[in-house]
């Protein structure tokens, strides 16, 4: 059961982090520039977890633990942030989505070196089935752009994904120990401090007044709901499944993006994107099979 809430929880949370290049490319920087989108959605968050942790968890962190929740919010939260809305702010989404996809063959390599979690057929069986329908999904839904501008938004995206996917590893040990409003509460404590140094400052520049109704709709939608819900949504399901299970599901958030097209801008759905979702659903499937044939080991 608790298997199920979590990949029910994974899905959940890459529902909205699909929706979230979109309504963020909206934002950005017409309206306000990608460091005061993080001040908001870091301090948005540090308000809510600190209020719950206090009034229902009021659990207490280990000392010898502090330093991996400091690491966990200097990669999960500040550079992860900062780099993602940075490197979006340069480049397409098409370009972020793909790049994006990278992260669970990350989080493959990190949790091999870092946490001795074997490598074997389902995974990577799985691991090329998720690139293949994400990319396919992907690619027709637009043009990649490589050009000269978006070369330097790539790169940030790209190292972006690379913080996260260390962040999903090097997380792992404290979700399994610790209630995940815990976690939260003092990984997103250590983000807030990372990232006032190179925030405050846009925040307190941006023109309120020329801001509309709907982007401060699209503002609390990127605080509520692609850092507090999906944040702890993703917490949540690491305490029941690995890293590497964890990041495939990225790969869904391009067939959740056409599922979006087809719902409510009618859009067709074509037979090359049934495949493509039927590759992405059993990727996911392979990951997270948990008997398999172990081809790479740790020798100890």
């Amino acid at each position: 059961m608790n298997q199920l809430k979590s990949h029910i929880a994974l899905i959940s949370a890459n529902i909205l982090y699909g929706l979230n290049y979109v309504i963020a490319k909206g934002v950005m920087p017409d309206f306000m520039t990608p460091r005061a989108i993080i001040f908001f959605r870091v301090v948005g968050a540090v308000l809510i977890f600190n209020l719950i942790h206090a009034l229902f968890v009021k659990e207490k962190v280990d000392k010898k633990d502090i330093s991996r929740i400091a690491f966990c919010g200097l990669f999960g939260v500040a550079a992860n942030q900062i780099l993602f809305f940075e490197g979006l702010n340069l480049t397409t989404s098409i370009n972020a989505s793909i790049i994006m996809t990278t992260g669970p063959i990350m989080v493959l390599v990190f949790s091999f070196f870092l946490l001795r979690e074997k490598i074997n057929t389902s995974k990577i069986i799985g691991i090329f089935l998720g690139t293949s329908g994400a990319s396919i999904l992907i690619l027709l839904g637009g043009s990649l752009s490589l050009a000269s501008e978006t070369i330097i938004g790539n790169l940030l995206v790209y190292i972006n994904c690379a913080s996260y996917s260390f962040y999903l590893v090097i997380a792992k040990p404290i979700m399994v120990k610790y209630h995940p409003i815990t976690v939260m509460k003092w990984v997103f404590n250590f983000g807030l401090i990372y990232i006032l140094p190179f925030c405050i400052q846009p925040m307190l520049e941006t023109n309120y007044e020329t801001i509309p109704m709907n982007i401060w709709m699209s503002v609390l939608y990127i605080i509520f709901g692609t850092t507090i819900l999906a944040y702890l949504l993703n917490n949540y399901a690491m305490q029941n499944v690995s890293p590497v299970v964890t990041s495939s599901y990225i790969y869904t958030q391009p067939a959740i993006a056409s599922a979006v097209a087809i719902l409510y801008m009618k859009e067709s759905l074509t037979l090359i994107e049934v495949c493509a979702a039927i590759l992405i659903f059993t990727g996911v499937y392979f990951v997270s099979i948990r008997k398999s044939v172990t081809i790479l080991k740790n020798k100890n």
